[in-house]
């Protein structure tokens, strides 16, 4: 948790994710409902809805985008909630590395 963050804000912060990741999920589904009436229409020979499907087509894939960036945003929200306990293992060849370099370069500029 940042310092200076209130203690309950990252957890309201959460909620309120939660709740655009729902209102996003909604969205989702009524787009999704609203092309699979239209596809029934149109195999039953309403030709004139084709027009309609390209733009649902066009809003079903907004809405799936929307979901999918707002489902990040609260696992991102989830993951700094947690913080890094048991979240990752540390890669010590690689900093063995990073400390290697630096002291070449600080050996370098100190001309020795």
């Amino acid at each position: 948790m940042p310092l200076g963050e209130p203690v309950g804000q990252s957890a309201a912060t959460g909620e309120a994710a939660m709740d655009v990741v729902s209102i996003a999920d909604e969205l989702f589904h009524s787009f999704a409902s609203d092309l699979t009436r239209l596809r029934l229409r149109i195999q039953a020979g309403a030709t004139d809805d084709i027009k309609e499907s390209a733009k649902l087509v066009r809003d079903l894939r907004a809405a799936t985008q929307l979901v999918l960036e707002e489902r990040n945003r609260v696992d991102k929200l989830r993951k700094d909630a947690a913080g890094s306990v048991g979240g990752g293992a540390l890669d010590l060849d690689a900093a063995r590395d990073e400390i290697g370099r630096r002291l070449a370069r600080l050996r370098r500029a100190s001309g020795g």
